[in-house]
């Protein structure tokens, strides 16, 4: 009903029922972007691209700048590029070998170029360091790289992951993705109400982010 006053509105307002239409989507996409995030960012990919461009132009002015290749890293890791996130993680190993984010960084490139095993042993020294780095994503990851090599091991990480009791319902939402990938609907299904248990739990400014997750745990 309030879709249709608002489209009714637009028409009136411009005296096109295409271009109303056209408008009614970009009101609704905003909004969606505002309060709900089911659908894509489109403005990310821009923000991440312009951010990327700056880093580079620092670092050919500073090219020892340990915190600005940790950050290229992450958005090439964001970006799925993970091949040019280790050019950038490898330079910085030595500096950072101790820091448990840095290793489970490092540890979730190495997986997802192939390189399972030392990227397994890279994580697992995060995690000796703090078992809640990342609020347990890593063991997602580790979880999602043995699932079809290992299955009594990917069990074995998502099992673990479950212990952290973690207050990301993404983490939730994606651990019952891999357990019905798995062919476990009773755990993907505990892991869905995880999440959505989580969400009722989180102060208002935090369901913000969260609320896509929660959304799609409810469609399950």
């Amino acid at each position: 009903m309030g879709k249709f006053f608002l489209f009714s509105l637009l028409f009136w307002l411009t005296g096109n029922p295409f271009l109303a239409i056209i408008l009614l989507l970009v009101i609704l996409y905003l909004v969606d972007l505002r309060y709900v995030r089911l659908l894509p960012n489109w403005f990310r990919p821009i923000q991440l691209n312009n951010r990327l461009s700056k880093l580079k132009q620092s670092l050919k002015v500073n090219p020892h700048d340990t915190s600005a290749k940790l950050e290229t890293a992450r958005i090439y890791m964001e970006k799925k590029q993970y091949d040019q996130a280790l050019t950038y993680l490898e330079g910085i190993k030595e500096t950072l070998h101790d820091s448990a984010e840095f290793l489970a960084d490092y540890g979730i490139s190495l997986l997802k170029t192939g390189r399972i095993a030392e990227g397994e042993e890279q994580i697992r020294l995060a995690l000796a360091r703090n078992p809640r780095v990342k609020y347990g994503e890593p063991f997602l990851h580790l979880s999602q790289a043995f699932a079809h090599r290992d299955t009594a091991k990917a069990l074995s990480y998502l099992e673990s992951l479950k212990q952290l009791h973690s207050s990301s319902v993404e983490l939730f939402y994606r651990m019952g993705q891999l357990y019905l990938e798995l062919q476990r609907k009773d755990e993907a299904k505990a892991a869905f109400r995880e999440a959505i248990e989580v969400y009722n739990g989180l102060p208002k400014y935090k369901k913000r982010q969260e609320r896509r997750w929660a959304l799609l745990s409810r469609m399950k």
